[in-house]
């Protein structure tokens, strides 16, 4: 039997996927950060996680009973500013593949979070294990897509 070459995928097809990939991921943080200031609707409301920021600290707690209660507000502050960070890096493409890794190894630990203290199922429901895997891939990425300020960036350098 004759093995045949796979044909290249067209240009739009391997763009597409780290595009989608990079605009999910950067949603997904963006959205969790306006959970916390009650932007999806006040706490209570279906689909809303917590909506407000004093029921995200107390989260923050409840996932991290190792840290002191003194430093808890600090630890969810960190995370939301991490998020937002990471949401709008993600979002636009800007050093997407620092992004994707960080975003990687920051849901990683959410995600061991949970399973200790929630059990493995709750990371499971959330898809946070999914969301930390699909970061790391879009972070193994050789080239960020078309469409993110990475390429326009090196775009203008190759003509400058």
């Amino acid at each position: 039997m004759e093995r045949r070459e796979s044909s290249p995928r067209p240009r739009v097809q391997s763009d597409l996927a780290p595009f989608l990939l990079r605009l999910s991921l950067g949603a997904g943080f963006l959205s969790a950060v306006a959970d916390r200031f009650g932007l999806w609707g006040p706490a209570g409301t279906p689909l809303v996680a917590w909506g407000n920021y004093h029921n995200f600290v107390a989260a923050t707690a409840t996932l991290n009973p190792w840290t002191p209660s003194i430093l808890v507000p600090a630890l969810a502050g960190i995370a939301t500013f991490a998020e937002a960070i990471l949401g709008v890096l993600l979002v636009i493409g800007l050093m997407t593949r620092m992004a994707a890794l960080f975003s990687g190894m920051l849901t990683l630990i959410f995600g061991m979070a949970m399973s200790a203290v929630l059990g493995v199922h709750a990371p499971l429901n959330y898809g946070v294990f999914v969301y930390s895997a699909g970061s790391l891939i879009l972070a193994a990425c050789t080239a960020p897509d078309k469409w993110t300020l990475d390429a326009f960036i090196a775009r203008l350098g190759r003509h400058a």
